[in-house]
C-alpha cells in the first residue's frame, strides 16, 4: 500500500443519491479510491453509472451524502464552503470536455486567471508562469491569441496550462480529448500527463476513450455505482 505522504486524493464509502421520491437513483454506492502523485488513473464504464459524479465529489464541486473525502491527507467531509472553495482553488486543477475559456481573453489571460483568484503572485510572477506554462503545452508563440483565434486543439491545451497555474496537487479531467480528433487527443493526453509527472500530480480522469484509457497507470472500471475488478 502506498505511502499516507503520498495519496494526494482520497475516499472512503462514498454514497450519493440524485432525484426524489420514486426518481430517486443510488448514483455512487459505496466507492473508495485513493490516487498517488505522480500516477494517472482512468475512471472507465457505460454512461451513467456514476464516473462523472464521483469527479464532481473528487472535486469538491458537489457533497456526497455519506463518506470521506480527503486532499492531502485533510478531510474535507464537514468543510464549509468557504473551506471547500480555498482547497479547491489552491490544490485542484480541471480540465474539462469542454475548455470553457472566456473568448474575450487571450491564452495568456486566460491561464493567469486562476492566479488572480488565488492571490499569492504578483502580476509580473503571473505573467511570466502563464508564458511559461503556455511555452509546455507548444503555445509560446499565442500567449495573445484570443480564445476565437485558436482551434480546438490549441484551446484544450490553454485549459491544461490554466489547470496547472496553482502547481495544484491533483488534475481532475473529465474526457479531456472527448471532442479532439485522433491526433490532437494523442497530443493533449501526453501534454497532461507528462506535466502532471514531471510536477508530481495525481491525474484522475474519466473517460469512454480505450486508447487514452490504456495508456494511463490504472483503470478502475465502474459499473451501477461502484469500482468493479
Amino acid at each position: 500500500m502506498a505511502a499516507a505522504s503520498s495519496i494526494a486524493i482520497s475516499c472512503a464509502n462514498l454514497h450519493r443519491h440524485l432525484g426524489t421520491g420514486e426518481g430517486r437513483v443510488h448514483v455512487l454506492r459505496g466507492v473508495s479510491f485513493a490516487a498517488e502523485r505522480g500516477k494517472v488513473y482512468a475512471i472507465v464504464g457505460p454512461s451513467g453509472c456514476g464516473k462523472s459524479t464521483l469527479l464532481y465529489l473528487l472535486g469538491l464541486l458537489d457533497r456526497p451524502g455519506a463518506g470521506e473525502i480527503h486532499i492531502n491527507g485533510r478531510d474535507m467531509s464537514a468543510g464549509t464552503d468557504d473551506l471547500r472553495t480555498a482547497v479547491r482553488g489552491e490544490h485542484i486543477g480541471f480540465v474539462f470536455q469542454f475548455h470553457f475559456l472566456m473568448q474575450e481573453f487571450t491564452a495568456l489571460e486566460n491561464v493567469m486567471m486562476p492566479m488572480r483568484k488565488l492571490g499569492r503572485l504578483t502580476e509580473v510572477q503571473m505573467v511570466d508562469r502563464a508564458r511559461a506554462l503556455l511555452t509546455d503545452v507548444g503555445l509560446g508563440e499565442k500567449t495573445h491569441r484570443l480564445g476565437t483565434q485558436l482551434s480546438g486543439g490549441e484551446q484544450q491545451r490553454v485549459a491544461i496550462a490554466r489547470a496547472l497555474a496553482n502547481q495544484p496537487a491533483i488534475i481532475l479531467a473529465d474526457e479531456p480529448t472527448g471532442n479532439l480528433d485522433v491526433r490532437n487527443s494523442g497530443i493533449v493526453f501526453d501534454l497532461l500527463t507528462r506535466l502532471a509527472k514531471e510536477n508530481g500530480q495525481a491525474v484522475v480522469l474519466v473517460t469512454h476513450n480505450p486508447d487514452i484509457a490504456n495508456r494511463c497507470d490504472e483503470i478502475k472500471p465502474m459499473r451501477d455505482g461502484e469500482f468493479v475488478i
